[in-house]
């Protein structure tokens, strides 16, 4: 069985740096392949059988009429042969341009008559087929090249044939992530961030949790979502359904959101094996 990996997103969002993990424990890695090699290549590893781990980086710098067809290529795939997986990694526009400033780079898809902005707006059209196959989708806007690393590491290189979980709070303040599938919104519920003493801790210290716990419409927003979830969770799973983020925002994502994240956590990380956490406000990858 080949265990593919199609890695793509838009320029600057770190499609590099999740290549390079994958080739440093062992992937067979092809940069930038034309979408039209892509079968030919999976022939090619099919005749071969001494390599079971590849990874392909797909940019938009490909034929637009190939990335077109990039959905009927891929459900031509045998899955008896091909155990393949889409990530689409993707930052906000105001990052990548950022991130464009700071490495001094041209943008593949500008020239004098496109800007950034609008090679960036071009690009997320171009890469549409493959975004909306994906089967995991990462936000990279707050994550450090560090951080990319191990999320790479801990979601893709994984036994990915177990169902995996992320649970993520965040912050309205800062935008919704981009790779949730699910958002759930704690900002009704009563908020440690006016309490005396509670402002500076967050919703892992002992203080905010009993505040928290102790509170009605906290355990009622608790059951509510923890029940939707284990209702709907195993269809998700069982509509092939790789992976699932579920985000928790509050307006701060210091107190509420980190709290009700945690509870989901603890409730349904006996019930699969990959399970994660993940605080983006507090910058802290928990797994």
């Amino acid at each position: 069985m080949i265990s593919l990996v199609i890695i793509s997103g838009r320029s600057g969002s770190g499609k590099s740096t999740a290549l390079h993990v994958l080739e440093d424990i062992g992937y067979f890695c092809i940069d930038n392949l034309p979408v039209s090699l892509l079968q030919p290549l999976i022939g090619r590893l099919e005749e071969d059988q001494n390599t079971s781990l590849v990874a392909v980086s797909i940019d938009a710098r490909n034929i637009p009429v190939d990335l077109q067809n990039f959905p009927d290529i891929i459900s031509n795939i045998d899955k008896s042969v091909v155990n393949h997986r889409i990530v689409y990694l993707d930052s906000g526009n105001a990052t990548l341009v950022r991130r464009f400033s700071e490495t001094r780079r041209k943008h593949p898809l500008s020239d004098q008559a496109t800007g950034l902005n609008e090679a960036l707006e071009l690009e997320t059209a171009l890469l549409d087929p493959i975004s909306s196959a994906a089967d995991l989708t990462i936000d990279t806007t707050r994550l450090t090249i560090h951080e990319l690393r191990d999320l790479i590491r801990s979601r893709i290189t994984e036994d990915t044939h177990e169902f995996a979980l992320l649970f993520q709070s965040f912050a309205y303040k800062n935008g919704v992530p981009l790779d949730a599938d699910l958002v759930f919104d704690v900002r009704c519920l009563p908020n440690p961030h006016w309490k005396p003493g509670l402002r500076a801790l967050t919703g892992l210290d002992l203080p905010v949790i009993e505040f928290l716990g102790s509170e009605e419409d906290v355990h009622k927003m608790y059951e509510d979502i923890r029940g939707f979830l284990a209702s709907w969770l195993p269809s998700f799973e069982a509509n092939n359904r790789s992976y699932m983020t579920i985000a928790i925002g509050c307006t701060g994502g210091q107190h509420r959101s980190v709290y009700m994240s945690q509870k989901l956590y603890q409730n349904f990380s006996p019930r699969w094996k990959n399970v994660q956490i993940r605080h983006r406000e507090l910058s802290n990858i928990t797994t």
